[in-house]
């Protein structure tokens, strides 16, 4: 029989999709299931970029250029230009979402065997993109205790070795909510600059701010050839599906490089980038809206996940995610638990278990990720849920 590829075997189940089974279980057994595990937004997707789609005439569904329709990626420079970023349209490239964003980075940057650096808990599919590039995650731990600020920059530097050839952050944080402050930024930009290596941060949820002031990379001086960027509609428009992402960077070999990544996969979405244009049109009201359910959303469920007894949550400063320490054993074993074989009222819950966030074998066994994505009288629900199932579960610690 035909054998499976290491890289195969070795490639990481999605912490957020796994438990899925168990969920079509639940609702079969006709539980209501209220989904924490997975950053899906109930908000609408702007009424402009539905119109563009619907309104989309031409007879043949072409391929774009590789890097994406031209007044696409004119429109994101003046899309960023208002939001104090710089760009020329050639510095930035369309991709097939984020992922594909962070794999054409990948890719370009590095050799199998090379290593990226990554403070941890981190979003997980940056396991399965270094596994598929065949690039080694070395983890630097922040902590919980601290609201998982950045941890100090000498514990970066004594991973660094021959094979290190960036560091990646994501910035407001999947799974954390943390929001890097612009010391902790310039900390990482000399550190980078020392050992000569990239910069690369995830900025998707750069509009979801809630205490103090994003600071993108891209606006650190002296970083302009060590600086990548992946940016996403996905979460800005709340329009998943469209899987339209960007790659930027100032550094023209970089970006030349990953071109010929995209001539391979030929062309991103032609919906997607009519989608993703006629959102930049999107109304600033839009965003306020948006925003300010987040932050009733955030407050409702973080406080009253520290209402129950043994949960530690600190409260994101963005993105809209946190991480919760559970009194349990095992949050793999609890999150499938609570799917087979808990409800209260009917009602069940499903989180992603905090595990699958780290690269460090044994951490995130009492931590789930939660994604506050729900109404907020779903919200409530879900939070009186878990408090019923931590005081049932058998490997409550607390017991």
């Amino acid at each position: 029989m035909p054998g499976i590829s290491h890289k195969g075997i070795s490639m990481p189940e999605s912490p957020i999709r796994k438990l899925v089974p168990y969920s079509n279980g639940a609702k079969a057994s006709g539980k209501k299931v209220y989904h924490l595990n997975i950053g899906q937004p109930d908000i609408e997707t702007p009424e402009v970029a539905l119109r563009a789609v619907q309104n989309f005439h031409a007879q043949v569904i072409e391929y774009s250029p590789s890097a994406g329709f031209t007044s696409y990626r004119e429109g994101l420079a003046e899309f960023y230009k208002k939001n104090e970023i710089h760009l020329e349209p050639e510095e930035i490239m369309v991709t097939c979402g984020g992922s594909e964003a962070i794999s054409f980075a990948l890719n370009s940057i590095c050799d199998a065997g090379d290593e990226i650096i990554i403070p941890e808990p981190f979003y997980a599919n940056y396991n399965g993109f270094t596994t598929a590039a065949g690039v080694n995650v070395v983890p630097v731990t922040s902590d919980i205790d601290n609201g998982f600020a950045l941890p100090p920059i000498a514990s970066f530097e004594k991973q660094i070795t021959n094979h290190t050839k960036a560091i990646i952050i994501c910035n407001p944080g999947n799974p954390t909510g943390k929001l890097y402050t612009i010391e902790e930024l310039e900390a990482l930009r000399d550190l980078v600059l020392k050992h000569d290596l990239y910069l690369i941060a995830d900025e998707v949820y750069r509009e979801f701010i809630y205490e103090g002031t994003h600071h993108s990379i891209l606006n650190l001086d002296g970083l302009e050839q060590n600086a990548i960027v992946i940016d996403s509609v996905s979460k800005r428009y709340s329009m998943c599906g469209v899987r339209i992402g960007a790659l930027i960077s100032r550094n023209s070999d970089l970006m030349e490089t990953a071109l010929k990544f995209a001539q391979a996969r030929l062309s991103p979405p032609t919906f997607g980038q009519v989608a993703g244009e006629a959102a930049l049109n999107t109304p600033q009201s839009y965003f306020d809206e948006v925003k300010a359910k987040y932050v009733r959303r955030r407050d409702v469920l973080v406080d009253g996940l520290n209402t129950i007894p043994g949960v530690k949550c600190p409260k994101p400063q963005g993105a809209f995610y946190c991480v919760a320490e559970l009194p349990i054993d095992d949050a793999d074993v609890f999150a499938q638990w609570i799917l087979e074989s808990f409800d209260y009222n009917g009602q069940t819950v499903m989180v992603a278990p905090g595990s699958g966030f780290y690269a460090t074998e044994g951490l995130g066994k009492s931590e789930v990720r939660i994604a506050y994505v729900l109404q907020v009288e779903d919200l409530k629900n879900a939070v009186e849920v878990l408090r019923r199932a931590l005081d049932a579960y058998p490997g409550n610690t607390l017991k």
